[in-house]
């Protein structure tokens, strides 16, 4: 029974030969657990086989990414590592710098230790320049330096208008690093073009003296705003353009911390909108100032003769013939029997209401002929000023009545307040000056501009095309005849019998008109106006200055912003004269 057992366990556990030598006699001399004594299977030839072609197969996946590497795929791979040893640079072109007429610096560039490869951007240290040079944005870069915006970017003013020739073709340099990522040398590719450097029309020493001026009158005399220009009247060249309140272009080109940004912050919602170029983008009711060009209009189209006089009797009074009420236009005071040329220099309102709308046996130009000769004085008109964002103005008319008024019907007495510039005509200063210039220069419409002169290292035809540039100038082919009598009222302004003495200044002999626009619905505001151009016999420079919402009374605004810079320019810019 006992042997049947050991064999069936025999039967299912196969003895290797080897296991015959081992007994037990040499067993306790074997340390088993370090495996000594036990005899160990041989791998078997499929076992071997596999392993052999598994490593075969590995062995050809390497050959065939190496030959990817390097034969296929090389230049890719070439490519990549030249980059990683060699690192393309942009070369920051210096933006052009900014001069006024007499190379004062109004915008220049400087280095500093928190330059990232550009130059650092700053504006004349003075008020008075902000609206009309603006500021810039600088080139940006993300987190890991890559730059996203390569160029300056103007955000106002001259820095806006003129961005594209102030900023300069950027270069580019190559920088190669060793394989501890040192630098090791350096190679520039392209070089960066610096921007053309522009000098203006503007004196810098004007600008100074207008905008306190300005500024002055505004805070004394409790208005909100004040503009003013001075232009030379021949070729459009302006000297001076200011406004105030204004904002500071050089907080907004280097803010320096959380203060800084505060400031900001609240001049972009500032009610006085200090951002407003006034002088270019600013509508104003023009008030009397529109009635050179209502005299000339009547004048030129045979309403009056030169010497004809009306009668002020300090209103016109028109008989409601339904047995209403009666409309009264009201004048400022009875001037009695009046010709053009008084009429201008007293600034009669009745004497235009008849000429504009008629009156009685006095036939009036109407709103169409007024419109016509508006807009061919040029204003409701872009100028063409080389500034961003210019409005035009309103000339009032039976269309934009309609558009405007739910009872669309036009009226005589609309036509009465459109020829004395009230009721809802609107202009711009920019526009103003010009038409002033053309009274004074004998028709001729000129382009106001601020370029002066550019000048760069770029293609020298370009640099000629630029300090060749000539300004659009139109003739107005205006009757010389009829328009010395318009010329003789606005002389006649500043003297004693007239309604702004205070401007018949020794050795510029102004001719002028003043205005005083009513403003609101209630009329508790008004807006003080002043234009002229000098000298009177041989005119070169026209002004204008523009004080907005005064309280009501407050009529003489304008003309003392306007007396400290005329006596400047009288006593210090001579020169200009010549």
């Amino acid at each position: 029974m006992q042997q049947r057992k050991i064999n069936s366990k025999f039967n299912k556990y196969e003895i290797n030969p080897e296991d015959i030598f081992l007994d037990s006699s040499n067993l306790s001399s074997l340390e088993i657990e370090k495996l000594e004594g036990a005899i160990g299977k041989p791998i078997s030839i499929w076992s071997s086989n596999f392993i052999f072609i598994f490593l075969i197969f590995i062995f050809l996946i390497f050959i065939f990414q190496m030959y990817k590497l390097s034969v296929e795929n090389y230049s890719y791979y070439q490519t990549k590592a030249d980059n990683n040893r060699l690192n393309s640079t942009i070369l920051f072109a210096n933006r052009g710098q900014i001069f006024d007429r007499n190379q004062i610096p109004l915008a220049y560039n400087l280095i500093t230790a928190s330059n990232t490869g550009f130059l650092k951007r700053e504006y004349i240290k003075a008020n008075g320049f902000s609206n009309l040079l603006g500021y810039v944005n600088y080139p940006k870069s993300d987190n890991a330096g890559h730059y996203w915006q390569t160029e300056y970017l103007g955000q106002d003013g001259i820095e806006l208008y003129y961005n594209d020739l102030l900023n300069g073709i950027n270069g580019e340099k190559m920088v190669e690093k060793d394989v501890a990522s040192k630098i090791s040398g350096d190679n520039i590719l392209k070089e960066a073009v610096a921007g053309y450097n522009l000098n203006l029309t503007i004196d810098a020493d004007l600008q100074k003296v207008f905008f306190n001026s300005i500024k002055e009158i505004v805070l004394s005399r409790e208005f909100i705003s004040g503009t003013g220009i001075l232009m030379n009247i021949n070729n459009g060249e302006i000297l001076t353009m200011v406004n105030y309140p204004e904002y500071n272009n050089n907080l907004f080109t280097n803010p320096n911390n959380a203060e800084d940004n505060k400031i900001i912050s609240n001049t972009l919602i500032n009610k006085s909108t200090p951002f407003l170029n006034r002088a270019v983008a600013g509508l104003f009711a023009p008030g009397s100032v529109v009635k050179p060009l209502i005299a000339y209009a009547a004048l030129n189209e045979g309403i009056i003769s030169a010497n004809k006089n009306l009668l002020s009797k300090g209103a016109l009074i028109i008989k409601n013939k339904y047995g209403g009420i009666d409309s009264v236009f009201k004048d400022w005071k009875a001037h009695g029997w009046i010709d053009v040329v008084r009429a201008l220099a007293e600034s009669s309102d009745e004497y235009f209401y008849q000429i504009g709308g008629g009156f009685e046996n006095q036939t009036g130009l109407g709103i169409n002929k007024i419109d016509e000769y508006t807009k061919m004085f040029g204003l409701a008109n872009i100028t063409g000023i080389d500034l961003p964002n210019e409005a035009t103005g309103i000339i009032p008319t039976p269309d934009w009545k309609r558009m405007n008024f739910i009872d669309g019907e036009w009226k005589l007495g609309n036509t009465y307040h459109t020829a004395i510039g009230q009721y809802g005509f609107q202009i711009t200063p920019i526009e103003l000056i010009r038409y002033i210039a053309a009274i004074g220069n004998g028709g001729q419409l000129v382009t106001p501009h601020l370029l002066f002169a550019a000048s760069s290292s770029r293609n020298q035809n370009v640099d000629q095309d630029l300090e060749n540039e000539t300004w659009p100038i139109v003739n107005l082919n205006l009757n010389p005849e009829h328009l010395k009598y318009v010329q003789a009222g606005m002389r006649g302004v500043v003297l004693p019998s007239g309604t702004q003495p205070l401007l018949n200044l020794e050795g510029l002999n102004i001719a002028a008109k003043s205005g005083t626009a009513e403003i609101g619905m209630k009329k508790l505001t008004i807006n003080s106006l002043i234009v002229g151009y000098f000298p009177y016999n041989n005119p070169k420079y026209a002004f204008v200055v523009i004080m907005e919402k005064g309280k009501i009374g407050n009529t003489s605004g304008s003309v003392q912003a306007v007396i400290p810079l005329l006596t400047y320019f009288r006593d210090f810019k001579s020169e200009y004269l010549k």
